[in-house]
């Protein structure tokens, strides 16, 4: 099994900024790309940002130049800097992380809880 916690979410002011954290334990040979979603009340959930363990960032265009993502693998955390949050924004953010477990190399694609982020105008 592998385990993803978010933190960091909360109520911010338009134009403000959060950083979300979540962290992968559990049995994890490597993890290949970790990601951030979002869903908004009554949305489908969508793609905000990926990196891959090489350091490739793919981000969303409603959030490029405003969240930056990034990785620490040694201690298989991901992070999601966003500044200039705008009340769009508002959504609980999920974390994903795709790798392989090592056991029998099995692949793994595991969630978190979410987070709520939100942005007040």
């Amino acid at each position: 099994q592998v385990q993803l916690v978010e933190s960091g979410g909360g109520l911010v002011q338009a134009g403000g900024s959060l950083r979300l954290s979540c962290a992968a334990s559990g049995d994890i040979l490597t993890i290949n790309t970790m990601g951030w979603y979002r869903q908004a009340p009554g949305k489908q959930r969508e793609l905000v940002a990926t990196i891959t363990s090489g350091g490739s960032t793919n981000y969303a265009d409603p959030v490029n130049s405003r969240f930056t993502i990034s990785r620490d693998n040694a201690k298989n955390t991901v992070y999601l800097q966003m500044n200039s949050l705008k009340p769009e924004d508002t959504a609980v953010y999920y974390c994903n992380a795709v790798g392989y477990r090592s056991v029998i190399w099995s692949p793994f694609n595991s969630w978190g809880h979410g987070t709520q982020v939100s942005v007040s105008s």
